[in-house]
């Protein structure tokens, strides 16, 4: 990255703050930026080889260096808050990077160069300008937490389901005027949130059976959609929908546990006939107890 004309500014920016260097010289391998305010991220970050966790959320920084490829042990990455137009090629080749936090920047959407982060397992890119679905994401199998909210979506592409790693999938505030139909081949998803969209209906999603919460709050939708049982619905409606069904979970608990006791009654009659004949040989009333003449 370029640097400044100015040769004070700049020998200010390229050094890190004194907290900073006590916090490294005791051995963590965390650095802690947020709130902090660079016009580039200082130099001496990207030479610490052995850094695993970066925290450089709302410094203002409008792009990233090449050099911090060098950060090889990278695990978490938070840039969250700033000013970022694009994701440098460098960043994507973090081979450890696990976590990756790009929120509230200013990005329409991500390289190609992407997918190289294989385990990557958590993305949040909320708060951007993704029109489009970025492809990138669809080679990445193992992501499974990303959240998109907030951005520009209204279609999300048909290879989505090769996202077989996805718990989590958040995508409220976008432009969704129909169900994607593609989430209906999601049948991995723990957690779908399509809050403040424009949908108006929703199809059957009872096959969804390790979804586990489903939010609709601020769509146009008249009832809640049909979901599983096990599925914790948020939207409107959704209170007056969840007690409906917890009274006929109840009603279906209760007469399941009248049928266990009239079994068990049923069992301990057949039980106690079973025993009496055994005790009764038909010849005489307990014969079978008495005594020989020869033991007596």
């Amino acid at each position: 990255m370029r640097m400044g004309s100015g040769g004070s500014s700049g020998g200010r920016e390229e050094r890190l703050p004194s907290a900073c260097e006590e916090q490294l010289s005791g051995g963590d391998q965390m650095l802690e930026l947020t709130g902090r305010h660079f016009r580039r991220l200082p130099g001496p970050v990207c030479a610490l080889s052995g850094l695993q966790k970066l925290y450089i959320s709302g410094t203002g920084i409008k792009e990233l260096p090449e050099e911090i490829e060098g950060l090889q042990e990278l695990r978490i990455l938070a840039l969250d808050f700033n000013k970022l137009e694009e994701v440098p090629e460098a960043l994507c080749r973090l081979p450890h990077l696990t976590r990756l936090y790009l929120g509230s920047n200013r990005l329409f959407g991500l390289p190609a160069e992407f997918a190289q982060l294989q385990t990557l397992r958590c993305l949040w890119i909320e708060s951007n300008y993704l029109y489009h679905f970025p492809r990138a994401l669809l080679q990445m199998p193992w992501l499974q937490s990303l959240q998109m909210g907030d951005n520009r979506l209204k279609t999300l592409p048909g290879g989505l389901p090769r996202m077989r790693g996805l718990r989590g999938l958040w995508l409220y505030g976008n432009r969704f005027e129909e169900f994607p139909k593609p989430l209906l081949r999601m049948t991995q998803l723990h957690i779908l949130d399509l809050d403040r969209n424009k949908l108006t209906e929703f199809p059957d999603l009872t096959h969804l059976r390790t979804l586990r919460v489903f939010s609709y709050d601020h769509n146009p939708v008249e009832a809640p959609p049909s979901v599983a049982d096990t599925v914790m619905v948020v939207g409107e409606g959704a209170q007056e929908f969840l007690e409906a069904r917890e009274e006929r979970l109840q009603k279906l608990r209760e007469q399941e546990e009248e049928e266990q006791e009239e079994n068990e009654s049923e069992t301990l009659q057949a039980n106690m006939k079973n025993d009496s004949s055994v005790l009764d040989d038909g010849e005489g009333s307990y014969s079978a107890l008495e005594c020989s003449p020869e033991e007596t």
